[in-house]
């Protein structure tokens, strides 16, 4: 029994002194985006150049992050963050005594992820198609665009100020996943890969070509933003505070699934 009672002393010291960096290189491993064999990246072999999604990377100013800390309300959006970043306030002491309230406006001012899920098969935008059903050999097949495609995102319902949550959903949802996102991307015409299939004898094979998208799922929160000024200090005063359920379908650029399905009979 006291052999017992050691051992399990042992195994708690050691778990104590596992460093922490460990356990979080483990969690990140876990974390990272598993994407199916299916799947290829097509940027260099798709026909038509899409353009690359630029993310807003804009940081807060002094005054901005002052102004930001100053309420209990969280903002990240960053067109908001803008026009903080463009204003200044210099003091002065006729300024003792001086109060004011400016309205800036109703605005989105976060959003905040519930769930992001990726479907590989969002939307179908090819087939390619071949008849084995005389042969006595294998055959191969591949994926070749027959035609141009656009394949296009959006929000599950209409919002105020929309552009602004769509691009506060599509930063939280590449920050998620490490993917090329965008609302709208395009497979140019004659688009293909190396990559082979193979059709057995007396089967017709298809080949379904798909474009993935991300199904991002959050709340998007508003209100009213006005700027106080006592004296020579300034802070923000949000009110009306209010959430909205919301989610987006948001496209993956220059990603291809694909799906080889034989059968007997033609479709």
């Amino acid at each position: 029994m006291k052999k017992l009672v050691y051992a399990f002393v042992i195994l708690f010291i050691c778990a104590c002194l596992v460093p922490s960096s460990v356990l979080g290189e483990e969690k990140s491993e876990s974390e990272k985006l598993d994407i199916p064999e299916s799947s290829m990246n097509i940027s260099k072999e798709n026909t038509y150049p899409n353009p690359a999604e630029d993310l807003p990377s804009l940081q807060p100013s002094p005054l901005a992050e002052k102004l930001i800390q100053s309420t209990e309300v969280t903002i990240n959006n960053h067109d908001l963050v803008k026009v903080l970043n463009e204003s200044s306030i210099r003091g002065t002491k006729l300024a003792i005594g001086m109060r004011a309230s400016i309205y800036l406006g109703h605005w989105p001012l976060s959003y905040q992820s519930e769930e992001t899920v990726i479907n590989w098969d969002f939307e179908k935008v090819s087939t390619n198609m071949i008849d084995n059903r005389s042969g006595q050999d294998q055959k191969t097949i591949q994926y070749n665009q027959q035609q141009q495609k656009r394949v296009k995102g959006g929000l599950s319902a209409d919002v105020s100020d929309r552009e602004m949550v769509e691009e506060m959903m599509l930063v939280e949802a590449a920050e998620k996943t490490k993917l090329p996102l965008s609302f709208s991307t395009m497979i140019g015409f004659g688009t293909q890969v190396d990559r082979t299939y193979s059709v057995s004898p007396k089967k017709m094979g298809y080949l379904n070509t798909f474009v993935p998208a991300v199904n991002e799922k959050g709340k998007v929160t508003y209100g009213e933003v006005y700027l106080e000024m006592k004296g020579d200090r300034a802070s923000l005063d949000v009110k009306n505070v209010t959430q909205q359920g919301i989610s987006a379908w948001i496209p993956v650029q220059n990603y291809v699934n694909f799906k080889m399905d034989e059968t007997k009979e033609p479709r």
